[in-house]
């Protein structure tokens, strides 16, 4: 298992001392073998993978980049890919390794590029990343600045996706953990910035992940917040009655006044809404390391507005607010 030790440190430091003493036990559950299937083979194929030292390390541009295809040794430039492949599928990205180029499912850079000029600055900060996928913004957070950044997302693949990353990058201060942000103590107001990107509208109780989000944060930080939303006035909420673009877990889609009016309620301040774009088939959609149905597939044939339940198509805002006391 992954040395936690230094993020134990942090944490302690961050005055979450009653967490870190349970967070082995909760780790020991998360990757107990006879929970998943498939878990054995995955640590087995990461660890057989040779380690390969590179001083091209790039966390500061679209893609993150690591390594050269000429530093390959003890495996083949075919191996390698093969073994990422067995991932599969890869949502999150776009990433470089060692001249592979894994071309994921959601040009992920792009929804870094619409809130990093907003946010406070990362620097010498205590990140937590809420939902992350395997990964691909926590390493942005650390190409930011940011003194560590811990994700969590329950989705054990996601979570083998980052550690294979990991292994080829080298020691960093950047985790991601087999939970969801139930298994963070209620209390912990440790984080100094945290991001919940493409969670809410999975949740069925927005309020509840709201008020979790701010007890994760130290007091003044700072919660940068990414979801579904719907045009509208105060008060309008779109709960579907079935599936959303083909998806079953979603419950709720306000307006981006509903939204601000939530983040009042539950005691943030200084709210912004800094962005609102539309989802379009060139940002999220069907590649060769994700080769399932993407959103064009959810979309109406006919009227690209609207999903094909009918319903108006996804688009995605950023609010950016503070702890209050």
């Amino acid at each position: 298992m992954e040395d936690y030790s230094e993020l134990y440190t942090a944490l302690r430091e961050a005055g979450a001392d009653a967490w870190v003493d349970s967070l082995p036990q909760q780790l020991a559950l998360a990757y107990d073998l006879s929970q998943h299937g498939t878990l054995a083979k995955w640590q087995t194929m990461i660890e057989q993978l040779p380690v390969h030292k590179s001083t091209l390390r790039r966390l500061d541009g679209d893609v993150v980049r690591i390594g050269t295809a000429a530093e390959l040794k003890g495996i083949t430039r075919e191996q390698l890919k093969n073994t990422l492949m067995q991932l599969h599928p890869w949502r999150k990205g776009p990433y470089d390794l060692f001249g592979i180029d894994i071309d994921t499912e959601w040009r992920s850079h792009w929804k870094w590029n619409r809130l990093k000029q907003h946010i406070a600055p990362l620097q010498y900060r205590l990140v937590l990343d809420v939902g992350c996928g395997n990964g691909y913004h926590c390493w942005r957070m650390l190409g930011a600045g940011a003194g560590m950044v811990l994700g969590v997302d329950p989705l054990m693949l996601n979570v083998m996706q980052f550690q294979l990353i990991k292994k080829m990058y080298g020691a960093a201060p950047v985790y991601v953990l087999p939970f969801g942000i139930e298994q963070i103590p209620v209390g912990v107001e440790a984080f100094d910035s945290v991001f919940s990107m493409g969670v809410l509208y999975h949740r069925r109780s927005p309020i509840d992940h709201l008020l979790e989000l701010r007890q994760c944060l130290r007091r003044g930080g700072e919660l940068i917040l990414e979801t579904l939303v719907i045009d509208g006035g105060a008060g309008e909420v779109l709960v579907p009655e079935g599936r959303y673009a083909r998806m079953r877990n979603v419950w709720f889609l306000p307006s981006c006044d509903t939204l601000i009016g939530w983040l009042k309620r539950c005691g943030f301040i200084n709210i912004r809404l800094v962005d609102v774009t539309a989802t379009t088939t060139e940002e999220q959609r069907t590649t060769q390391w994700m080769h399932f149905h993407s959103l064009q597939h959810f979309l109406n044939p006919d009227n690209p507005q609207l999903t094909s339940e009918g319903l108006p198509a996804p688009k995605r805002a950023i609010f950016i607010a503070e702890s209050g006391n």
